[in-house]
């Protein structure tokens, strides 16, 4: 089954267009390496959760919060692979999570991230993780993740 498949399977869309808030590559392709720029929660724009996870948002909302980060992320791979289903690899997610102080459940937030991942590309989707609590994230964002694929 193809990755798009999987997508439409789950019930969820890769986003209609690239958000960039900055001066930069929203994704980079070298030789069958691709790197992301850190992906926030936006759709159509907008930033879809906004807040501190233990103080603002719940561990269930931070979840779909990566899964949404990791959505655009798959954007900006698509807009320099072409397919998704030309992928070899995930190989690495690092994810930034806005914390309350003493907010220790950074790791069960990037599980909605890794679980996509896993849904997404099976056996392949296993990749290796970074969970960083952060005191702020750029727009007031929750999360904010970044993806290292083989293409």
């Amino acid at each position: 089954m193809s990755v798009y498949e999987r997508l439409k399977e789950l019930g969820v869309e890769l986003p209609s267009t690239l958000q960039s808030v900055g001066w930069y590559l929203p994704a980079l392709r070298v030789g069958d390496m691709v790197w992301t720029s850190g992906q926030l929660p936006l759709r159509d724009g907008q930033l879809i959760y906004r807040g501190k996870l233990g103080e603002h948002l719940s561990v269930t909302e931070g979840q779909e919060a990566a899964r949404l980060c990791v959505l655009n992320a798959l954007k900006a791979i698509e807009s320099v692979v072409g397919s998704l289903d030309s992928l070899r690899r995930v190989v690495r997610l690092v994810g930034y999570v806005a914390s309350a102080e003493h907010f220790t459940e950074q790791p069960q937030v990037l599980n909605g991230a890794s679980q996509l991942l896993l849904d997404l590309f099976g056996e392949a989707g296993k990749h290796v993780r970074s969970a960083v609590g952060v005191r702020e994230l750029p727009l007031g964002a929750p999360a904010e993740v970044e993806l290292f694929v083989l293409g």
